[in-house]
């Protein structure tokens, strides 16, 4: 649409879509990203006369927010336009309550939350200079703003399945996981996740849309330590991602290497090297190889890396994993299902931890022992570590 349009000429296109019930069209004519936003012309202070005599309720409730948005934005009134979005977001979800069974309006509901969610970044931003508001408090609200349409679309149970609003659900809960992980609340995605779970039909949504879910619960279960879980999900979301999209699939594998590798799984060097990964290079030989020292070195020189990306701690879990690998390094060598703890104190040493002592060892082992990742007993008087001789180092992927 021409920048240069004219206020009628605009409210006519937008009429003419929604008699047609052409979801994609009304979205484009109501979207914040498009040329028409850039049109003097639409920039009206009191537009509700015009389109009263035009839109028919309640899409003009939304038109009258979108305007508002434009106003603002002429302005360069960065919380007006969140709040005139905002609005939009209500009125969509009130116009989609009075469209009983007909689901045509999805495409205009994705595109009002998305430009919403991606508003109140920056108007989150202006609130807490000014001092006005907390960080995060203007992306918690605008959740509350989605959830008018989520209860919508939820509650859309009676509509056949090619016409209900449930199509809606999964688009949404991507918008809101986007909000709950900036904000850190994640305990708020549970209720999220159990209602695509109990869709019929939650694995024919869009690939894209798919993928963005899988990334999000797979990071969820990986802070809930369910790995294998984790594993599954972001396995789904990195195989079935583009290959032109090199930087999802980048930002998918920072999540799940850690999990690989909690899991027994070595990712290669080509993979590490593809991506651009070498903040995972000395880990993954560190890992590996058992040498504790080079995975703390690792940890200590990409710190603010780990840290940004949230993995940090996650990766703090993979000292287990290297210890146990040094561990079995012993046991191999020495070939005997009965070991002095004083041997495997004096492989600890021999990684440059001077201070440690054999009761610290003990402790190292027994904790290998309770996790499951060594198959045996500590025998306290005679200061040996006796081990199954079957499996006594199991794979972790078992």
């Amino acid at each position: 649409m021409s920048h240069n349009v004219t206020l009628n000429d605009y409210l006519n296109q937008i009429n003419d879509a929604h008699y047609n019930q052409d979801g994609e069209a009304v979205a484009a004519l109501l979207s914040f990203r498009q040329p028409h936003v850039m049109s003097h012309r639409l920039n009206v202070d009191k537009p509700e006369r015009a389109v009263a005599n035009i839109i028919y309720p309640p899409m003009d409730e939304v038109v009258l927010a979108h305007l508002k948005v434009i106003l603002w934005y002429h302005r360069g009134k960065v919380l007006e336009i969140w709040k005139a979005q905002s609005s939009m977001v209500t009125a969509v979800a009130r116009f989609m309550t009075e469209s009983k069974e007909e689901n045509w309006m999805l495409p205009l509901m994705n595109t009002v939350c998305l430009e919403l969610r991606l508003q109140s970044v920056s108007a989150d931003a202006e609130s807490a200079r000014t001092g006005a508001t907390k960080p995060g408090e203007l992306l918690e609200k605008t959740a509350d703003s989605l959830m008018a349409c989520f209860r919508v679309c939820a509650a859309d149970t009676r509509a056949g399945e090619n016409d209900t609003k449930r199509w809606g659900l999964l688009y949404l809960v991507n918008q809101f996981f986007k909000i709950y992980f900036k904000i850190n609340k994640l305990n708020l995605c549970k209720p999220m996740i159990r209602a695509i779970e109990s869709l019929v039909f939650k694995d024919q949504y869009p690939l894209s849309q798919l993928i963005t879910y899988k990334y999000y619960t797979g990071r969820k279960a990986m802070f809930d330590s369910d790995f294998k879980g984790a594993n599954d999900a972001l396995t789904f979301a990195f195989q079935r991602c583009p290959r032109r999209s090199h930087k999802n699939k980048r930002r998918i594998l920072i999540y799940l290497l850690p999990v690989k590798m909690l899991i027994g799984y070595i990712p290669k060097k080509t993979l590490l090297c593809k991506y651009n990964l070498k903040e995972f290079m000395d880990v993954v030989i560190a890992v590996k190889s058992g040498d504790v020292r080079l995975l703390n070195k690792a940890f200590v020189q990409y710190e603010r890396f780990f840290i940004g990306a949230g993995i940090y701690l996650i990766l703090e879990k993979l000292k287990s994993v290297a210890y146990r690998n040094l561990f079995k390094k012993v046991f191999l060598i020495k070939q005997s299902h009965q070991l002095d703890i004083a041997v495997f104190t004096k492989a600890l040493k021999w990684l440059q931890m001077e201070d440690i002592d054999t009761d610290e060892t003990e402790c190292l082992l027994a904790n290998m022992i309770y996790e499951g990742k060594i198959k045996g007993y500590i025998s306290h008087s005679h200061k040996k570590l006796v081990v199954s001789k079957k499996d006594a180092f199991p794979p972790l992927t078992a």
